[in-house]
C-alpha cells in the first residue's frame, strides 16, 4: 500500500504541477492580449469633403501655420482632442482644409456665376466655408454626450470592484477589457497606458478632464483625485458621484420632455395644422361651387 502512494505521489504532484503552469501561462497570455486590445488606436474616418480635399492642403500649409492663426490652431487643437480626432488629424491640417475648401467654393461660385447660377454658387460656398467648424461641433457634443451617456453604469462597476478589495489601477483594466469601445472606453485606454508608462495617476486623470472637456466627467475625476490626495474611501465616493450623475440624467431627461410640447408647434402650424384644413375645407368649397354653378 505504501509502496502503491509513493509511486502515484510523483505522478500527481507532476500532474498538478502541469495544470498550474498551464493556468499562469493562460493568465498571462490573456494580459497581453488586453494590453494589446487597450494599445490600438482607434481609427477615425474623416469625412469625404476632408479627404478631398487632402491631396491639396500642401499648397496652403504656410498659411495655416502663419503667426496670425496662432489662436485659431490653440483652439482647434482643443477641439480635436475633445472631438478624439486629435491622433487622426492635426491643428494645421485641418485649418488647411478649411482653407482648401474655402478655395473650392470660390471656384464653384465663379463658375455659377459664369453660367448665371449665382444663387446656386452662393450656397454652396457657404455650406463648403461653415461646413468644417460644424461638423467638429457636432463631432464633440455627440462624444460628451456618448461620455455622459455611459459614465454612471462606469462608475457603478468601477465602485463595485473596488468596494470587493480591487486595487484601483485593476479595476479601471478590467472594467476596460470588459466594456465596448465608445468614446469613454477609449479614452480610459489611453489613461491607463499614460499610467502604465509611468505618468502619475492624479496628474493622468487631471490630463483626462483637460483632454475630454465634459464637465460631469471633469467632476468625478477631481473628486477621485482629491479622494487620493486626503486618504479618502474611493468607492463611498465613487457610489456618491454616481448617484448625482444618474439624477441629473434624469433631470436633463425630464426638461427634454418638458420641452417637446414647444418644440413641436412649429412642425404642426407649417405641415399639420394645413394638411388637415385643406382635408376639411377643399370638399367644401367644390361643394360651393358646384351648387352655385348649377
Amino acid at each position: 500500500m505504501h509502496m502503491l502512494m509513493w509511486s502515484i505521489t510523483p505522478a500527481v504532484c507532476a500532474g498538478i504541477s502541469a495544470c498550474l503552469f498551464l493556468l499562469i501561462a493562460l493568465k498571462m497570455f490573456q494580459q497581453i492580449t488586453i494590453e494589446k486590445e487597450m494599445s490600438n488606436e482607434v481609427r477615425k474616418k474623416l469625412p469625404i469633403l476632408f479627404k478631398l480635399s487632402l491631396p491639396f492642403i500642401g499648397n496652403v500649409r504656410f498659411i495655416a501655420r502663419n503667426s496670425s492663426f496662432k489662436a485659431a490652431r490653440e483652439h482647434t487643437e482643443k477641439q480635436l482632442l475633445m472631438a478624439g480626432y486629435a491622433d487622426t488629424v492635426n491643428a494645421v491640417d485641418f485649418i488647411s482644409m478649411r482653407i482648401m475648401l474655402a478655395i473650392f467654393g470660390a471656384i464653384i461660385l465663379v463658375l455659377c456665376v459664369i453660367q448665371q447660377r449665382t444663387l446656386i454658387g452662393l450656397i454652396l460656398q457657404v455650406i463648403l466655408v461653415i461646413y468644417p467648424p460644424v461638423w467638429l461641433r457636432k463631432v464633440i457634443q455627440y462624444r460628451h454626450t456618448e461620455i455622459l451617456s455611459a459614465l454612471p453604469n462606469m462608475l457603478d462597476l468601477l465602485t463595485l470592484s473596488v468596494q470587493a478589495g480591487k486595487d484601483f489601477l485593476a479595476s479601471l483594466r478590467d472594467i476596460i477589457q470588459r466594456r465596448k469601445m465608445d468614446a469613454l472606453n477609449e479614452e480610459l485606454s489611453r489613461t491607463f497606458q499614460e499610467i502604465k508608462l509611468g505618468k502619475k495617476r492624479s496628474q493622468a486623470l487631471r490630463d483626462l478632464a483637460t483632454r475630454v472637456g465634459q464637465p460631469d466627467l471633469s467632476t468625478v475625476l477631481n473628486s477621485i483625485i482629491q479622494a487620493e490626495e486626503l486618504g479618502v474611501s474611493i468607492g463611498e465616493l465613487l457610489t456618491i458621484q454616481g448617484d448625482m450623475l444618474r439624477d441629473k440624467r434624469f433631470a436633463r431627461a425630464e426638461k427634454k420632455a418638458g420641452e417637446a410640447p414647444v418644440k413641436i408647434v412649429l412642425p404642426l402650424a407649417l405641415f399639420i395644422f394645413p394638411a388637415v384644413i385643406i382635408i376639411l375645407v377643399v370638399p367644401i368649397v367644390l361643394q360651393a361651387f358646384k351648387t352655385l354653378i348649377f
